[in-house]
């Protein structure tokens, strides 16, 4: 299991792609069955991401706990934002809330991954 947790490159590739399609499936008609199959495939990057962020939790939190605990939680936020998007959106219910809640758990999210001591330094 070392590929998973050696490097954050799957993690970062999962979730980049989970973000992407989401995008797209959110942007989509309502009732296009494309939509839907975009929603399915999103689901399982949801279980994807989780994955490769908990053997990366598991294997790094001794480092700075709070943090890396912190980063989980707000990544399990922004995919449930995501889900809250497309499926509130595909009722026709308002989603303006869980818009802007994904854009700062998102935010978030990122900064502590690359705050993180495996994450990346962009100003090295």
């Amino acid at each position: 299991m070392g590929f998973l947790t050696d490097t954050t490159h799957l993690h970062i590739t999962v979730w980049v792609l989970g973000v992407i399609l989401f995008l797209v499936a959110a942007f989509m008609q309502r009732e296009s069955k494309g939509r839907k199959i975009l929603h399915m495939v999103t689901r399982l990057l949801y279980v994807l991401i989780i994955i490769t962020g908990l053997t990366l939790f598991i294997a790094h939190s001794s480092y700075d706990a709070m943090l890396y605990g912190l980063k989980f939680l707000f990544g399990l936020l922004t995919i449930g934002m995501m889900e809250m998007v497309l499926v509130r959106g595909k009722k026709q219910k308002p989603v303006t809330l869980f818009w802007a809640l994904f854009v700062v758990f998102l935010l978030a999210t990122m900064f502590l991954g690359f705050k993180l001591p495996i994450g990346f330094n962009f100003f090295a």
